[in-house]
């Protein structure tokens, strides 16, 4: 194996940076969910979730990369990821909001996702968002070290 091949043992410092931006980007989307109604534009989204990462001491990680102009990806009910936030988006009731967000913290990213029920969502769109959730705990308790 070469030493390109080798995994980078991270420093303490380095894994508080990477904890730090993790925590940064989750609470955005915590502050998101409780903001988050019918009425409510992508781009207002975006404008709390830049302010909330940068009250934090944190950088969002996706504006500016790549010409990408904004804070949040946004992908609302059939959309595929990586839309752009917009004043012309706005959700409403029975909507499913994917809502990607990143945050950079002294050189070290914090990247995450979460899906989001607005209002009376119909039972299929409830059983996609909770079977996927389900998913994604199965493969993370799936997962060991190495």
């Amino acid at each position: 194996m070469s030493r390109a091949d080798r995994p980078t043992r991270k420093t303490k410092p380095e894994l508080e940076a990477m904890r730090e931006a993790g925590r940064v980007v989750a609470g955005a989307l915590d502050m998101l969910e409780e903001r988050l109604k019918p009425g409510v534009s992508t781009a207002e989204l975006d404008t709390w979730a830049e302010e909330h990462i940068r009250s934090q001491g944190a950088v969002p990680s996706f504006k500016g990369l790549y010409g990408y102009p904004a804070t949040i990806c946004c992908a609302p009910n059939d959309a595929v990821v990586h839309g752009i936030p917009s004043p012309d988006v706005v959700v409403t009731d029975g909507d499913i909001l994917g809502v990607d967000i990143g945050a950079e913290v002294e050189g070290f990213h914090g990247d995450t996702t979460r899906t989001f029920m607005i209002g009376d969502v119909s039972d299929r769109a409830r059983r996609l968002v909770m079977v996927t959730k389900q998913a994604l705990e199965a493969g993370v308790a799936a997962a060991v070290e190495g």
